[in-house]
């Protein structure tokens, strides 16, 4: 599963947007380089249901932005993004290829 497929996926189980749950994180205290992955964890698992895998994947954005490494972009395999820019908006108004 690509990066942002993670984040679909979690779109698609909360109803919220990658975008709308780290301005909840934040709401939280949880902004930054500094934020504690365990306490994340614990508050997406018991706020929005999500397992450890799909909250690893907002920890990083909420830590680092929506900038991931290219080292799985255009590799073709089921890891692979498109791009390096993770899209944080929503399923539905993601632009198009």
């Amino acid at each position: 599963m690509s990066f942002q497929a993670y984040l679909d996926a979690i779109e698609a189980k909360t109803g919220l947007t990658p975008r709308q749950l780290v301005a909840q994180a934040r709401d939280h205290g949880f902004d930054g380089p500094g934020a504690k992955a365990g306490e994340i964890v614990s508050w997406l698992k018991e706020d929005h249901g999500l397992g450890r895998g799909h909250a690893m994947a907002l920890v990083h954005v909420i830590r680092n932005g929506p900038t991931i490494s290219g080292q799985h972009m255009g590799s073709g395999g089921v890891h692979a993004d498109a791009s390096t820019e993770l899209w944080l908006d929503g399923v539905a108004s993601r632009p198009g290829p």
